[in-house]
């Protein structure tokens, strides 16, 4: 079973992409921010982490970029409200961007295809 980090400040977020990919057969564990991510990682050494951009303690740039420095091919999927970062060449480390919307299809899309499972 492949093992999928939510980091989001966002309570509703998580939760809405915890049940949804827990349905779809994916193991989820979830970190409200940079911070708890990079706490989590070790102990639950997912196979790929979305991760939110905008959020308090440890922003999502900051956080990508220690992931990188510790876990340089785990597959990372920002996710988030603004798209204006998709241009920001500190968002390029990540493997995939993706514009959160209520439909989770381009997510889960992503998700498979960075895991091989397309």
């Amino acid at each position: 079973m492949k093992r999928i980090m939510i980091v989001d400040d966002e309570e509703n977020i998580r939760f809405l992409y915890k049940e949804e990919l827990e349905e779809e057969g994916f193991a989820v564990e979830c970190a409200k921010n940079g911070r708890e991510a990079l706490d989590k990682l070790s102990l639950f050494k997912p196979d790929l982490i979305t991760l939110d951009i905008k959020m308090p303690e440890m922003d999502g740039i900051e956080t990508l970029k220690r992931i990188r420095e510790i876990e340089r091919h785990l597959p990372i999927i920002i996710c988030t409200a603004y798209g204006e970062y998709k241009q920001d060449i500190t968002t390029w480390a990540s493997d995939a961007y993706v514009v959160k919307c209520a439909d989770l299809t381009e997510l889960k899309t992503m998700i498979r295809k960075l895991l091989g499972l397309l």
